[in-house]
């Protein structure tokens, strides 16, 4: 797995079809075989490609055990400049940028650990464009900054709303508008994430993850990981033991 502040390549076990609801554009790419996948609630759809748009629930499984997965952080790019194939909902057929992608990914996979992942262009790499950047009110940006460089922190709403210097209701009003969803579901998203750097840890134990990642208990740590991923904390981590983390060491995820 390959991290950055705005992307995550995830090369390894899919883990069961539950629903998941991710905070990113999430590209789902079969190593062999098919995948299968379900849009809040609708059809199964069997495909070899799919998109999934961000925050919406959703589940996957696939005939292989294991998938490629591309997710492009959803405040980090205009959604509505996208590529017409990143605004698909669900199962694509297009077999060329399959083999494309398939091609980019097994590039990726095999570069030396050694790569310096801030100088690495993972659009270009992996999708052979560069992506717009999302429009946003400057004072959002910087409290955005300030939760990505700190997802485990635990500042009140009302303290972000005083570092835009804004009332607390225009905060969390204009907060919406820009990010297009809730403080508290882009906290929890990102707190979530947070904790794809503890999942190589030797150290499996859950309450001490949890509170590493900023949780208050680990009751909250297992609804929030079960809601975003689909997948109960010690199944995540029993499925990740083998996975080798490649983060870029000078940003917090």
């Amino acid at each position: 797995m390959w991290i950055t502040p705005d992307r995550v390549f995830y090369h390894g076990l899919l883990g069961a079809p539950s629903v998941r609801s991710m905070g990113a554009v999430m590209v789902y790419v079969a190593v062999r075989g098919l995948i299968r996948i379900r849009m809040d609630g609708g059809d199964w759809q069997t495909t070899e490609l799919a998109v999934v748009p961000p925050y919406l629930p959703h589940q996957v499984w696939a005939e292989a055990r294991c998938i490629s997965v591309l997710q492009i952080e959803a405040e980090s790019v205009s959604l509505s400049a996208l590529p017409a194939w990143l605004q698909t909902c669900g199962a694509l057929h297009d077999p060329e940028r399959l083999q494309g992608l398939r091609h980019q990914q097994q590039a990726l996979s095999q570069l030396s650990r050694s790569v310096a992942l801030s100088s690495l262009d993972f659009d270009a790499t992996l999708l052979g464009v560069n992506l717009a950047p999302r429009p946003m009110d400057a004072r959002i940006a910087a409290v955005l900054a300030r939760i990505k460089q700190d997802p485990a922190a635990n500042a009140m709403a009302q303290d972000l709303a005083a570092m835009a210097n804004l009332s607390f209701s225009r905060f969390l009003h204009l907060f919406k508008q820009e990010v297009g969803v809730p403080l508290r579901s882009f906290r929890s998203w990102k707190r979530a994430r947070n904790v794809l750097h503890h999942v190589a840890r030797q150290n499996t134990n859950l309450l001490d993850i949890a509170l590493d990642a900023g949780y208050p208990d680990s009751t909250h740590f297992s609804h929030s990981i079960r809601q975003i991923y689909g997948l109960k904390p010690s199944d995540m981590f029993a499925g990740s033991r083998r996975l080798r983390v490649h983060a870029q060491a000078d940003a917090v995820l």
